[in-house]
């Protein structure tokens, strides 16, 4: 099955016997795929994105998704935002509601400023999760634990800010989120980590902190989807690089 050779190409010896059986269930009763990103494994456990979600509704002929802003519930001056959002199956489908918040304590701090977004996005994950049964959480839906820069010793704040391949305050895995993006748009690994080297300004990628790697990969996800062709061009600038170096 190319969903399971995939989930364990990108999550080495972390799937075990309850995993796989999930994963089969999602794949024969949603078709969703872990190669175009509609899964991720964090923690022992499966999440479905966004896109995963919007590609099941498509599939299904979903009729339309109406969002709307509840305003007695959101506060622009502290960026909390709250949406509503209704997923209608069928042209008489009555809808499903689903709703979602956001505010600087519980999203990323690379997307702070974007929080009405990322409102909006929760609200319409929870609302097609219901119209089509799906009982897993979204990734866009978990919660993003503050950062904190204060407290701790120095060297504990290093080794934080370097453990650029583990969970961070809740937040995914870096490495799953590159081999995603790297299979996704069907990128060369050894030329996407010797790029993302020379991003970081690092002699290997591990060199480099989290912040700078999560940087990167949320560069390199906007430059795959609007200019892939561009950005194959400049992965190959790293062919010779490599040819020297080896």
């Amino acid at each position: 099955m190319s969903n399971l050779r995939s989930a364990r190409w990108l999550w080495p010896n972390q799937l075990h016997r309850i995993q796989t059986e999930s994963l089969e269930t999602l794949s024969t009763r949603y078709s969703l795929s872990v190669p175009a990103g509609d899964l991720l494994f964090l923690d022992g456990r499966w999440y479905v994105t966004h896109s995963g979600l919007l590609s099941l509704a498509r599939r299904n002929h979903c009729s339309g998704v109406r969002v709307q802003i509840v305003r007695e519930f959101c506060d622009p001056v502290t960026a909390r935002w709250v949406f509503k959002a209704t997923v209608y199956k069928s042209p008489r489908s009555r809808g499903f509601v689903g709703y979602g918040d956001a505010d600087p304590s519980n999203v990323s701090s690379l997307v702070h400023g974007a929080e009405m977004r990322v409102a909006e996005t929760r609200a319409v994950n929870r609302a097609l999760r219901k119209a089509y049964g799906i009982g897993l959480c979204s990734v866009e839906e978990l919660g993003w634990a503050p950062r904190s820069n204060s407290s701790g010793s120095p060297e504990q704040r290093s080794a934080s800010s370097n453990g650029n391949n583990g969970h961070h305050n809740g937040q995914p895995r870096l490495r799953d989120r590159l081999c995603l993006l790297i299979r996704q748009y069907q990128l060369d690994a050894g030329l996407v980590k010797a790029y993302a080297a020379d991003y970081c300004g690092t002699a290997t990628l591990r060199d480099a902190s989290r912040d700078l790697v999560e940087t990167f990969i949320n560069d390199l996800a906007e430059r795959a989807a609007k200019d892939r062709p561009g950005l194959i061009c400049q992965l190959n600038n790293y062919i010779k690089q490599q040819e020297v170096n080896s």
